[in-house]
């Protein structure tokens, strides 16, 4: 059960985090990513950053690299939400499925 600070908090951080990747994905041609969800801990430290990634061959590679450098994207998401945060939560990012899901559900219903 999810209380209207941490809807306000995940909403907020979907927002800034998907302006940073499209900045980001700008510079890179072929690969799209999208923040697809957010789920936040109950006292606000962590913050769950689901990822929609297109292409889908290209997800877990980008997954593992955004990980690998969570601690700048931290960094940088900090600075642009200072003045609205007093905590900046810990980001951890996973590879949302659900479109590739859905596709495959599709599939097995067409047959």
């Amino acid at each position: 059960m999810n209380t209207t600070r941490q809807q306000k908090i995940s909403r907020l951080i979907q927002k800034e985090l998907g302006e940073m990747f499209l900045q980001q994905t700008k510079l890179t041609k072929g690969l799209m990513v999208t923040v697809s969800g957010v789920k936040i801990s109950p006292d606000l430290s962590i913050a769950s950053v689901y990822l929609s990634i297109f292409p889908s061959d290209k997800g877990e590679e980008t997954v593992k690299n955004i990980n690998d450098n969570v601690r700048d994207i931290r960094y940088d998401f900090g600075q642009r939400v200072r003045h609205q945060l007093r905590i900046i939560p810990e980001l951890r990012f996973f590879l949302d499925t659900t479109i590739e899901y859905m596709a495959h559900i599709d599939e097995l219903l067409k047959k």
